[in-house]
C-alpha cells in the first residue's frame, strides 16, 4: 500500500511539474486555428533566446494569417514564416518556408533533456544550426532523429486535436501545402485577449 502511494504521490509532482511551465501566462502562447484554440507552454528554461523572439513576434502581431506551408502526416506542421507567409498580406507560395522576420537569427539552443515527441514544438532552421528565425512546426508524432538537432521552445497542453486538423501536404512534394491552413490569431496569455 505504501508503494502505490509513493507512486501516487510521485505521479502528482511530476504533473505538478510538468504544469507549470503551463500555469504561467507569460510564458504561455495560444494559437487560434479554424478548428479552435491550441496553448503551447513556451520553455525559456530550455531556449531563452527562441522564446525570448517568439514572444516579439506575437506581441508585434507578425504570427497572424501565416500559413501553416508545410505538413507532413504522421511528422509535423511548420507555419511561422513571416516574410512570405501571411495568407492576407503578402503571401509568396513560391517562396514560402524560406523567409524569416526582421530580426537576427538565433544560436541553436538545443536540449538533451527533451525529446521530439507529438505535441512538442521546435524551431525551424537551414542546414545552419544557428540560422533559426521565425518558423516553428508542431510534432504529430515522435522523432528521435530531430533530438539534439533542433531547439525545443514549447510543448502543446491543450488542443492537440485543433492541431490534428490542420490541412497536410502532397507528400510527394515534401509536406507543401496548397491552399493552406492559417494562425488566424497568436497571443501571449498574460496580455488578455
Amino acid at each position: 500500500m505504501k508503494a502505490v502511494a509513493s507512486l501516487v504521490v510521485l505521479a502528482g509532482l511530476l504533473t505538478a511539474s510538468h504544469s507549470a511551465f503551463a500555469a504561467d501566462p507569460e510564458n504561455t502562447m495560444i494559437i487560434t486555428l479554424k478548428d479552435g484554440d491550441v496553448t503551447v507552454a513556451l520553455r525559456p528554461d530550455l531556449a531563452p533566446k527562441h522564446v525570448a523572439q517568439i514572444k516579439k513576434l506575437v506581441r508585434d502581431g507578425s504570427y497572424d494569417n501565416v500559413a501553416f506551408h508545410r505538413v507532413i502526416h504522421g511528422f509535423m506542421a511548420q507555419t511561422g514564416d513571416v516574410q512570405y507567409g501571411d495568407l492576407e498580406d503578402g503571401y509568396n507560395a513560391e517562396a514560402v518556408g524560406t523567409g524569416g522576420s526582421d530580426l537576427p537569427n538565433l544560436p541553436a539552443e538545443f536540449s538533451t533533456s527533451e525529446h521530439f515527441v507529438r505535441g512538442v514544438v521546435g524551431m525551424a532552421r537551414a542546414q545552419d544550426p544557428n540560422s533559426a528565425n521565425s518558423q516553428f512546426f508542431i510534432m504529430f508524432a515522435p522523432a528521435p532523429f530531430l533530438d539534439g538537432q533542433y531547439t525545443i521552445v514549447g510543448t502543446v497542453e491543450k488542443g492537440m486535436e485543433a492541431v490534428d486538423k490542420i490541412k497536410r501536404g502532397d507528400e510527394a512534394q515534401n509536406g507543401v501545402v496548397a491552399d493552406p491552413d492559417r494562425m488566424i490569431k497568436v497571443r501571449i496569455a498574460a496580455d488578455g485577449q
